[in-house]
């Protein structure tokens, strides 16, 4: 399993980058005040679920929202589908890319490099930016420019529809927001300041560990060129509980889950009917708790899991 080799790596570089990265990216002093809109996320979460069933079924999420679809297209060499909803009414827009189901394979396939995107400005994933940059030139012409537009997707397709969201920014649509489940990481740490200013949900669940990749690159470090996640992370807790991280602090919630070995259940928690399962219980109403970081650095070091010495 991938996520079973990038345990060690994880933890030794994440020791190397803290003290650098913690004067260099702080958290945003007004997620204290953030009222997290649990409905709106169910209605992204429902189009990003109808997203793996087909066409028919994303029409018909859509109307129960009050979208109709558009315009929707296929990226063969990809793989990846994405939808066009619209709203004549409310003069807004939404895409919906749908991520895969192997996301192992896919971040393995992929070409994890960051580079320097033509169109961002910022340095990006090659392989997510490659897929985004396709499924723009098809949906750009699309687009209403006098509509506002949302983004959203799980998994791979997040990625893509984050980067969708910075590519629209800069082509002066009206972006109103991008809600993305299980998105792993697209950009570093520039990137992130470059586009903080986007109004950017990541709703994570605490077992997936696809947020958490791609890893970090040792090469990389002394640039602090390194991977890191942009806007505001949701984390759905059990019942209808939730906490809320973001900058170091959402970057650190990686050093307790190195602590575990990666396992088929985590890979369970990140399908998307499992985060529409942590998202129903906190309607109508949700609570919001502190979530506890481990920052003891010392354990980054300490030998491998439990589980995965036994393996050997």
């Amino acid at each position: 399993m991938i996520f079973l080799h990038l345990v060690k790596l994880i933890r030794i570089t994440l020791a190397l980058v803290i003290s650098s990265v913690m004067g260099t990216v702080s958290s945003a002093s007004d997620t204290e005040q953030v009222a997290v809109d649990f409905e709106l996320i169910k209605d992204y979460a429902d189009l990003s679920e109808a997203s793996y069933q087909g066409k028919p079924r994303v029409e018909e999420v859509g109307l129960s929202k009050q979208y109709y679809l558009s315009h929707h297209g296929y990226v063969p060499e990809l793989a990846v589908t994405y939808y066009l909803l619209r709203s004549d009414k409310d003069k807004s827009q939404v895409v919906v890319v749908r991520g895969t189901s192997n996301i192992e394979n896919t971040l393995l396939n992929m070409d994890v490099k960051l580079v320097t995107d033509a169109h961002a400005g910022v340095r990006l994933h090659r392989g997510f930016s490659l897929a985004a940059e396709k499924i723009y030139r098809k949906i750009k012409p699309q687009l209403k420019s006098d509509y506002t537009v949302s983004v959203t997707g799980h998994s791979l397709g997040g990625a893509i529809a984050l980067i969708l969201a910075m590519y629209l920014d800069l082509d002066r649509f009206d972006v109103m927001r991008a809600v993305t489940f299980g998105q792993p990481k697209v950009t570093n740490i520039a990137g992130a300041e470059r586009f903080g200013h986007l109004n950017i949900l990541r709703v994570v669940a605490p077992d997936d560990p696809v947020p958490l990749v791609p890893p970090l690159d040792p090469v990389d470090i002394k640039d602090l060129d390194i991977y890191w996640h942009i806007g505001m992370e949701v984390i759905l807790l059990p019942d209808n509980r939730y906490a809320i991280l973001d900058g170091a602090d959402s970057m650190l919630r990686v050093v307790g889950f190195t602590k575990q070995l990666p396992s088929e259940r985590n890979l369970q928690n990140h399908q998307i009917g499992y985060y529409l399962s942590l998202v129903e219980p906190k309607l109508p109403v949700a609570r919001r708790e502190s979530f506890k970081l481990d920052l003891n650095l010392f354990n980054l070091f300490d030998s491998e899991p439990k589980e995965e010495r036994s393996m050997e």
